[in-house]
């Protein structure tokens, strides 16, 4: 593991405290709907004038091109000083973005990475269907090619923000005659292209971040296609890569406040025994090996363009923890926890954390990657 500590790391971590200090919202997030997604937008414009946005995109493309190191600092910095979540510009930010990056040619570079950084452009994810989706491979959203257009017919589920996005990753089967693996392409998909119908889903937490997605001889440009038609598994397992390694570090470092929050209420309150001291101490515990591993998967992100199956054990370990330290959280408090509605609100937060183990792969899912692309054991039965 890699860590440096220096005076310029030091300078940084001052400035990055300095802007935030003038520059976080003031007022609350809204939880959901256009007016969450036009708070979401402006925070983000906000920090691109500020020169923030894109902490860790290179610079060719307006981002700040920061170290690993600086980009880790700025989100303790940013947890500290209580900076909203990216919520709709989550997928633009740690999916799309980077793929762009690491796969687009240079014109959709250009077109979309300075959209997203100016807080221009929320992007959705389009992988899961009702059919497939820890299967991801099994996929049968159709897309043929006519001219120098694909079009598109199928569904999609589960779609983050699908009805407040511009934008769309989308996985589509263009040739159903190769092995399943390989006839997919990731394409870009503009949501307000004719054909493409939008169902907003609520969750249990009475949120709608999410959405199923109809596609109906939808046109897609041949252009925009990352990578090569046919290939887009590779560039899924990039997308995928992003999501399940770094693209978490700002909840797990939000998880850390959170359980340092908690544990300081507790003692406010005079909660804290020798079962309760216990319990919070084997938390905090937990959240130090998060970070240890946090840490660690950034250090590897020195030397790897792309993370690896290692963000498997950081995804895991976060989508497990986080449910333990919000339930917790419930117990500890009782009927108090309930009638919260300021920062945080334990219920809510509860009942959200249960999408850590099912989005971007369910904890099933990253087990066995864990096993076969980790440590090497033998791959179980494979469906047919």
């Amino acid at each position: 593991m890699k860590i440096i500590d220096s005076a310029e790391l030091d300078a940084f971590r001052e400035e990055v405290r300095d802007w935030l200090a003038d520059n976080v919202p003031k007022e609350p997030r809204p939880h959901d709907g256009a007016a969450m997604r036009d708070f979401d937008l402006a925070w983000q414009r906000r920090q691109y004038d500020g020169g923030w946005a894109g902490i860790s995109w290179p610079k060719d493309y307006g981002g700040r091109g920061a170290s690993v190191l600086e980009t880790l600092i700025w989100h303790e910095e940013y947890a500290r000083a209580n900076g909203p979540v990216s919520g709709s510009m989550f997928v633009a930010l740690s999916h799309a973005g980077p793929t762009l990056i690491n796969s687009g040619n240079e014109a959709q570079k250009q077109r979309y990475l300075p959209a997203i950084l100016k807080g221009e452009e929320n992007w959705c994810q389009g992988f899961s269907e009702p059919g497939a989706g820890s299967d991801l491979s099994a996929l049968k959203c159709r897309a043929v090619i006519d001219g120098d257009h694909l079009v598109v017919n199928g569904t999609k589920i589960w779609t983050t923000y699908g009805h407040l996005a511009k934008q769309q990753e989308l996985l589509v089967r263009t040739d159903p005659d190769l092995p399943r693996h390989k006839g997919i392409s990731w394409v870009i998909c503009d949501m307000e292209t004719p054909g493409v119908e939008v169902r907003p889903i609520k969750a249990m937490s009475g949120l709608t971040h999410f959405a199923q997605t109809f596609y109906d001889d939808v046109r897609i440009p041949l252009s925009n296609v990352v990578g090569e038609v046919n290939g887009g598994w590779k560039v899924a397992m990039t997308t995928l890569g992003f999501e399940r390694g770094t693209g978490t570090v700002p909840h797990q470092i939000e998880l850390s406040k959170r359980t340092d929050d908690m544990i300081a209420e507790a003692k406010a309150k005079g909660l804290l025994d020798d079962a309760t001291g216990a319990d919070l101490a084997t938390l905090k515990a937990e959240v130090a090996a998060l970070r240890s591993l946090t840490v660690a998967q950034i250090s590897r992100g020195m030397s790897e363009a792309v993370p690896g199956a290692e963000g498997n054990i950081v995804a895991l370990h976060f989508a497990e923890l986080t449910r333990r330290v919000n339930g917790y959280a419930l117990e500890l408090f009782g009927p108090s926890a309930l009638e919260r509605h300021g920062m945080p609100d334990y219920p809510l937060e509860y009942l959200e954390c249960f999408k850590w183990g099912i989005g971007g792969g369910t904890n099933e899912i990253r087990r066995n990657a864990i096993g076969e692309r980790v440590l090497g054991l033998p791959k179980g039965p494979s469906a047919r």
